[in-house]
């Protein structure tokens, strides 16, 4: 059944409107507070989530909000309509003045993934998508690449931003790739990377330690773009496992192979 078209409407808003207030902020002395010790926050990125907050409260009272920067960060998802939204999906490349960011706004309801917006305001580009009805870019459609073999592939990953956990792991499968695939890249937004994928300048892309808000709408971007979702052991990606292998289908399991034999090899 088609979405409410007042749903994909009030994405396309915020995440302009979100793109205005980053802006506004961007490559200007900002306050930065550290969550982590690599793990940043802006006036930008409250700035962001507080006018969508108040954009779903006066359109949507009933909806809940699930971002990354509130302190309600594990907003209900069981039944219903809640909305997930990274406002700065690349702090840390806004924060160095990198322009390389975007906003990540999702639509969950009843525990499924069924529209995404992504918002690149420095390269204009404006990344939709409601479930069953495809996947566009500025409003034309998209489509992943054809390529079918790891020696023709660009792939790009993220790093999470704890030091601590399976770090060896994941240089070793970024080196397995270095040695596999054309090349390797690493830009610093997953929503980016993602969207990359469904518009065919990557080929695939993977990363673990991943939250909802970094991967619920590029994921559905991906999917309705052509492309394959899943997790590393192959199963349907999930919001709450955080691991994602997104690819045009084609190289998938070429892809869960290379990362598999490096997991192996860790027990």
């Amino acid at each position: 059944m088609a979405l409410d078209p007042l749903l994909l409407a009030t994405a396309i808003d915020a995440a302009l409107a979100a793109g205005r207030i980053q802006r506004r902020y961007f490559r200007r002395p900002l306050d930065v507070v550290k969550k982590g010790p690599i793990d940043l926050v802006t006036a930008a990125d409250l700035e962001v989530e507080e006018t969508f907050r108040a954009l779903i409260a006066a359109r949507f009272p009933s909806h809940v909000v699930l971002g990354e920067e509130a302190a309600d960060r594990t907003a209900p998802a069981a039944s219903g309509h809640r909305w997930i939204i990274d406002p700065v999906d690349g702090t840390t490349n806004f924060v160095h003045g990198l322009a390389l960011f975007s906003v990540s706004i999702a639509l969950e309801i009843d525990g499924r993934v069924d529209l995404g917006v992504v918002y690149d305001p420095i390269g204009a580009e404006l990344f939709t998508a409601e479930r069953g009805e495809g996947a566009r870019l500025n409003g034309q459609r998209l489509r992943v690449s054809t390529r079918n073999a790891m020696i023709d592939a660009l792939v790009c990953t993220g790093f999470p931003y704890n030091r601590e956990g399976g770090r060896r792991q994941q240089v070793e499968i970024f080196t397995a790739f270095l040695e596999n695939a054309r090349a390797v890249r690493r830009l610093g937004s997953a929503a980016i990377d993602l969207c990359y994928v469904a518009a065919g300048r990557f080929d695939a892309f993977w990363e673990e330690q991943l939250h909802p808000w970094d991967i619920a709408a590029g994921a559905l971007i991906v999917a309705e773009a052509g492309g394959h979702v899943t997790d590393y052991d192959g199963a349907p990606c999930t919001l709450t496992r955080g691991q994602i292998v997104a690819s045009n289908s084609v190289i998938h399991e070429q892809m869960l192979t290379a990362i598999n034999r490096v997991r192996g090899l860790h027990g």
